[in-house]
């Protein structure tokens, strides 16, 4: 069973969200289990729930109704540590409100003295779950302390109450929800919630939040630096990248190119730094001035534009393992480049650099031998597609957003520019998912409007709304 991170998990939970399966079934399906799972361990009928004012008690709540719907006796106490106006959620509020309705044994606690869990013969640790850091005081700690030296049996919900603090729950066994989260010892039972296959597999909300946003104490530049390589017979690829990549957040855009397309992009946007090489095209001359700004940046972007001249390529082949993280698109995909990073080909361009057909197959069929080229390359592949496809070799993932009306040239650099964003700000494999979702819902909204009249410019002007979660 593969291990899942307390963000990966948020971002199932808010991918379940977008697709419609709602996170009252979630939490109803959750406390169901863990219902099955005290009444499978318990001896005796005593059961009590210490609570915390979260989603880890709603599922605790949720347990409570179903162990006391058994036709088996059992005597529940709920003790919820707090005030129930202060549960954090509205599904974990609801649940609470249910057993409210029915007359069920609820206390609400403030000074653990109230606790009396030395006549119950179970106790269901629920106080916190994934996520907390630092030190636990307080209301909280006196409980954990109080479950510890209770000398009951203690099952957790999801994961033991205060697991990487500075004190946690001592569990005999936790029922975690879906797969086994991190640094969790001791039985652990992994229970199956609902949450299909699916909800991995396509992209959706969660792996945008998975990239993060700018805080109240950013700086400029701790949302990335981006230098785009492109233009020369073509200046608007290069541009449309650039641009992209600020409306997706990026702090500072450096566009080098040629010096005939440096003056045609620099009057685009005054938002736009233009750095103009020497020639018409890109060539090895142009190594120690891109060197110098290739340091300046986090991500480079390149290939959009740039043409097919031999110099063009000599030059890559030596650009490429300067870069810390890459973007590579459009005619710098090439087999005899020393390709790294994130390449984003279509499948024309994928069979250039695979030399692997695709583009008679559908995207389930796409999936086996991109995740091959992924793992054997080492390089994260955006194939772009109806149905784009991600894969690191691991993983792939499947992006759904976008519609026929994206066809329109350009679309592919947005999206390059918004991948270069997303890569100053997190992994490889996260920025290609997540920019794959935000360009192609950039494009939907757009469609509405525009129908096939779209242009990429319109699509960049959607990202900031497409980006909102």
């Amino acid at each position: 069973m593969t291990i899942i991170s307390t963000e990966e998990m948020v971002a199932i939970d808010s991918n379940c969200r977008y697709f419609g399966l709602l996170p009252l079934q979630l939490m109803e399906n959750a406390g169901a289990a863990l219902a099955r799972e005290i009444a499978a361990r318990t001896k005796g009928k005593r059961i009590a729930i210490v609570a915390g004012r979260g989603n880890n008690g709603g599922d605790a709540f949720v347990a409570a109704r179903h162990l006391l719907g058994f036709d088996s006796g059992f005597e529940v106490t709920v003790y919820l540590l707090g005030r129930s106006r202060e549960i954090a959620t509205e599904e974990a509020k609801r649940n609470w409100q249910i057993l409210e309705h029915l007359g069920y044994d609820l206390r609400m606690i403030f000074d653990c003295s109230d606790l009396t869990l030395d006549k119950c013969d179970l106790i269901v640790d629920a106080i916190f779950g994934t996520g907390i850091k630092g030190s636990i005081k307080g209301l909280e700690g006196q409980a954990i302390d109080a479950i510890n030296s209770s000398g009951k049996l203690v099952i957790s919900v999801d994961v033991p109450s205060g697991l990487g603090a500075n004190k946690q729950v001592n569990a005999d066994a936790t029922v975690t929800f879906h797969r086994e989260k991190p640094g969790m010892s001791g039985e652990i039972v992994v229970a199956d919630i609902g949450i299909p296959a699916a909800a991995e597999f396509f992209v959706g909300e969660g792996d945008l939040w998975l990239v993060g946003r700018r805080t109240l104490e950013s700086h400029k530049g701790d949302s990335g630096r981006i230098l785009v390589i492109g233009g020369g017979p073509y200046t608007g690829a290069p541009a449309l990248s650039a641009m992209a990549a600020l409306r997706a957040g990026a702090d500072i855009v450096t566009v080098a190119t040629p010096k005939t397309a440096a003056r045609t992009i620099s009057g685009y946007s005054p938002n736009l730094i233009v750095q103009p090489l020497s020639e018409d095209h890109l060539c090895p001359a142009d190594i120690p001035v891109l060197k110098e700004q290739i340091a300046r940046h986090d991500v480079v972007v390149m290939g959009m534009g740039l043409g097919r001249h031999a110099e063009t390529a000599e030059a890559l082949a030596e650009i490429i393992p300067l870069c810390k993280k890459t973007v590579i698109d459009a005619d710098a995909l090439q087999r005899e480049l020393p390709l790294k990073g994130i390449v984003t080909p279509h499948a024309g361009e994928f069979k250039r650099i695979s030399g692997i057909g695709l583009v008679d197959l559908d995207y389930r069929e796409r999936a086996k031998p991109l995740k091959e080229f992924a793992r054997q390359s080492g390089l994260v592949v955006l194939l772009k597609g109806k149905v784009d496809l991600i894969s690191d070799g691991q993983v792939v993932r499947a992006n759904t957003t976008g519609n026929p009306g994206m066809t329109v040239g350009g679309t592919g650099d947005v999206l390059a520019g918004v991948t270069g964003a997303f890569f100053a700000r997190t992994s490889a494999l996260r920025a290609a998912t997540a920019a794959a979702f935000v360009n192609g819902r950039a494009g939907d909204l757009v469609y509405p409007e525009k129908d096939f009249g779209m242009t990429a410019t319109d699509v960049i002007e959607k990202i900031p709304l497409a980006m909102k979660l």
